[in-house]
């Protein structure tokens, strides 16, 4: 795994299309074509992110010390 993330993308019952990823619950998107869907997930994923990572920092000590954590 080289900082990618897994889209699975499929028919939605009611037409268009449904996206998940496999690496982070909870993320989903929905789009009338799998371009459409993709984005939406994606713009989904960079939402679910920021909101953990305020969330978390909200709980650090001042001194704690934030570095890049390359994956791959």
């Amino acid at each position: 795994m080289k900082g990618e993330l897994t889209a699975v993308i499929e028919p939605a019952p009611e037409g268009g299309f449904w996206a998940i990823c496999l690496e982070i619950p909870g993320a989903n998107g929905q789009g009338e074509t799998m371009e459409e869907a993709r984005t939406d997930l994606q713009a989904a994923i960079e939402l679910l992110l920021e909101d953990r990572e305020a969330d978390i920092s909200r709980g650090l000590p001042p001194d704690a010390v934030r570095m890049p954590l390359k994956i791959g």
